[in-house]
């Protein structure tokens, strides 16, 4: 029994019902409770203390009615939270008291009822100890079944089509159990009672193995297949919980450097896969909380901090910067690969021990698509990407990537929220109407409000094609579908040709409900202050890419006072020009002479830069043509990556940040150089003269080591100064910028040591994957305050799709 000693737990088993006189209970739980086992663990708790009654699952939750001894209730009642199932989370314990029956039945689990869905299922979950045990016991009826699991682990998002969670509305309904499983499943002393993706080699999925055509070839054992495929150097493409893979092995630079090839990613790092963590520790160092998050049951990928030998040693794998995204198994077929690659050892004592097997884990799509999940689909879109498939029978029914995190100063942040963490809910800091919020363009989330609780979808990805569009209104309506419910409205980011903001206008068209617009960086604060429940107006820090500004411009460095539905601009980043528009964003040379021009140094442009189109950007800059100023923080960094000579060119989005980080790390800190920004009059923070320090630094890891910090000691004075003015203790850091963990952590201590009291995104990433949140929080506010005008009525525009991330220079540049 978790959490009591033998003692307590002795001390707490009821007495007989003749001592005390009875009473009957009505109990209603909220939370992560379906699907999570929560009813057998109920049916054991009630039969312990030998009450009567039953449990089932229902909108609300889980429902329980009980009768018995006073004593035993409130024994239950203490016990039901503090002994609760591992997956569990409960928000809240409803209980009132009820008639007694004459003659109550012993307690039993009924049927779930059928009524309108108010829980949503549970994330899906590593497979348990338990199960690995017997998974490699050469004496176990499971003994490598690829698809064990019990009512502590495996698919449950991923595999739910409806709510109430039971088998029934799963993949798993097209699996009738054999006599034994269904033995298991109706056992109330079973761990596998009631766990609705039971199943074995006898009922359950089955694995088959086909070449890179698709065509299926007989093979005496799909695992030694593809595990033979990996050792010979050839690329795996997987099916796994909630879409494909690509497998290969990490060692082998010709396969990666193939791989990289096929898959059109020029440079961006691959995340690797090994059986445990100390299989890790050659190419990554790992503190506790970083070992923590890697071994939950979540287990995401965690960016970790390489070792010297990381790079020759894992050469292609992540090239150039100074993490490595790195992760363990979660699925059965993975441990299964690592167990084949080890010999079949038989026990599970081998999984603590260091094994040479390290894999290249890595979404399958071509660069940009969306993640493929569908057999025929993955044949079709990943052939000349992958060697072989080994592919299954279990329906996958939501899309569903890996998670992706980080930490800096010890605190846990997320790059991409997806498996292992959504559907959970994000409790909010009071009961709203349901809105739905479909994000930005890049990294989209959908959110849905329901109560006082808030729905961000898994990680879509960037809508910049038609297949990733599309996924998008499947993820969307299969969100709807599974919480049941109508959005009074519908909000969207206030430029106007996204496609999701498009897909806002649609929407609400078709529901007869109102279209707002919410500005980018309002929705960035936004979201912190709903996640932690603050109230009253807050100091945001809004440091990222571009966002359309509630000028028409391109804002990205913002200062801004925001009190739930309203937002004021108080300051920004001193603006640069963005020579060639979007295209300044992919090319940070671009930048970097677009401050040289601002330093008045521009005849050095075509000496610094010897690209064929430096005479061009000079001319752009001269004439203010296509080339049009923009406040963002992302800039700078590009701006100070192409001075340094650091990256010229980026391959992937963030990728001249990344590397400038990697540097400085790797340099270690430097003092500021307080001289080197200025906070002006009108609230602009000035950085030239730090740039113009950088020009003249020929160390680039120093250099880069510099403009961290001094980035960091300039915005917190900028910071500290207009919260004094605005009278304001709360700060609030969101964007993009604030995945850098020098920056991160960096302003986080020197406003904590100012006095002030900062706020970060925890449950959502800081990105615009955490936009959806923000934008239904102001929405809401909006709606229920009371000059709802503060928000834009969406205007329609000509028909059309939105030209997404390429269209924001563009648009700009129209109206003007």
């Amino acid at each position: 029994m978790r959490g009591l000693d033998k003692r307590r737990r002795a001390m707490i088993i009821a007495p007989p019902q003749s001592v005390m006189q009875s009473r009957r209970r009505q109990i209603t739980v909220r939370g992560q409770v379906q699907g999570v086992g929560f009813r057998p663990f109920v049916f054991r708790l009630a039969n312990e203390l030998a009450l009567r009654g039953w449990v089932c699952n229902a909108g609300a939750g889980v429902e329980i009615e009980l009768q018995g001894p006073l004593e035993a209730l409130q024994i239950f009642s203490a016990r039901l939270r503090a002994e609760a199932p591992p997956l569990a989370r409960i928000a809240d314990i409803e209980q009132c008291t009820a008639p007694l029956a004459e003659t109550p039945p012993p307690f039993f689990i009924a049927a779930s009822r059928a009524d309108i869905a108010r829980t949503a299922p549970a994330p899906d979950s590593a497979v348990c100890g338990a199960c690995l045990e017997e998974l490699f016991d050469p004496g176990d009826r499971r003994y490598r079944y690829p698809f064990i699991n019990c009512v502590h682990c495996g698919p449950r998002y991923t595999i739910t089509r409806a709510l109430p969670y039971d088998r029934g509305n799963t993949s798993m309904a097209e699996f009738a159990q054999c006599p034994a499983c269904r033995s298991e499943y109706e056992n109330p002393e079973d761990r596998r009672f009631h766990a609705q993706a039971d199943c074995c080699a006898q009922c359950g999925p089955r694995l088959r193995f086909h070449d890179g055509d698709g065509v299926e070839l007989t093979v005496p054992d799909v695992i030694a297949a593809a595990a033979t495929a990996l050792r010979e150097g050839r690329i795996v493409a997987l099916k796994g919980l909630g879409g494909f893979h690509l497998l290969c092995d990490a060692r082998n630079a010709q396969t990666v450097e193939r791989l990289r090839a096929r898959k059109g990613r020029e440079a961006k790092p691959f995340a690797v896969m090994a059986v445990n963590v100390e299989s890790l520790l050659p190419w990554a160092r790992c503190n506790e909380e970083e070992r923590m998050l890697l071994t939950s049951p979540a287990r995401p990928i965690l960016l970790l901090e390489k070792t010297e030998d990381c790079d020759p040693a894992l050469l292609g794998v992540a090239p150039g910067i100074g993490h490595l995204g790195a992760m363990l198994p979660y699925t059965p077929l993975h441990y299964l690969l690592f167990h084949e690659a080890a010999g079949r050892p038989a026990g599970a004592a081998w999984l603590s021990r260091t094994q040479p097997l390290v894999m290249i884990c890595t979404s399958a799509n071509r660069g940009g698509e969306p993640l493929v999940i569908g057999e025929q689909d993955a044949f079709a879109r990943l052939r000349g990407i992958a060697d072989v498939f080994v592919v299954h029978d279990r329906a996958i029914q939501q899309r569903c990537d890996d998670s992706v995190m980080r930490t800096a100063g010890g605190t846990p942040l997320f790059i991409r929220r997806a498996r292992g963490f959504v559907p959970q809910a994000i409790k909010l800091p009071r009961s709203v109407p349901t809105v739905l919020a479909v994000g930005g363009d890049l990294k989209n989330t959908l959110c849905v409000t329901r109560d006082d609780e808030a729905f961000v979808s898994q990680h879509n990805g960037d809508l910049d094609n038609a297949a990733a569009r599309h996924a998008l209104e499947e993820t969307l309506a299969g969100f709807l579908r599974m919480l049941d419910v109508a959005p009074i409205s519908v909000v969207h980011d206030r430029h106007p040709d996204f496609f999701s903001s498009r897909l806002a206008q649609r929407i609400a068209a078709e529901r007869d409900v109102p279209c707002v617009a919410v500005q980018h960086h309002h929705a960035h604060i936004a979201a912190v202050v709903a996640e932690q429940g603050l109230e009253g107006p807050v100091l945001g820090v809004a440091l990222d890419g571009l966002g359309w500004g509630e000028d028409g411009g391109l804002w990205g460095g913002e200062l801004l006072r925001v009190d739930g539905a309203q937002c004021r601009r108080l300051g920004h980043l001193q603006e640069l020009a963005l020579p060639g528009g979007d295209r300044a964003a992919r090319e940070p040379w671009r930048m970097a002479a677009s401050v040289l021009y601002a330093l008045g140094h521009g005849e050095e442009i075509s000496r610094r830069f010897t690209f064929p189109a430096s005479a061009i950007v000079r001319e752009m800059l001269d004439k203010k043509l296509n080339a049009p100023l923009t406040s963002s923080a992302g800039r700078w960094f590009d701006a100070a990556a192409g001075l340094l000579g650091v990256a010229q060119r980026s391959s992937y989005e963030g990728q001249a940040a990344m590397l400038l980080e990697s540097l400085a790390m790797r340099r270690g800190p430097v003092a500021p150089d307080q001289g080197a920004y200025a906070v002006e009059q009108d609230g602009v923070l000035n950085l030239l003269p730090l740039l113009a320090r950088l020009t003249r630094e020929q160390d680039s890891g120093y250099g880069a080591a510099l403009f961290h910090a001094t980035l960091v000691a300039a915005l917190s004075e900028w910071v500290r100064r207009t919260a004094m003015h605005e009278s304001l203790r709360d700060v609030i850091l969101s964007g993009g910028c604030f995945m850098n963990g020098i920056l991160n952590e960096g302003l986080r201590a020197a406003l904590g040591a100012a006095g002030l009291k900062v706020h970060t995104a925890r449950r959502l990433p800081s990105n615009d994957g955490g936009l959806s949140l923000g934008q239904a929080w102001v929405g809401i506010c909006a709606a229920t305050a009371a000059e709802p005008q503060v928000l834009e009525l969406f205007t329609p525009l000509p028909a059309g799709e939105g030209r997404g991330r390429e269209g924001i220079v563009e648009s700009l540049l129209k109206s003007q």
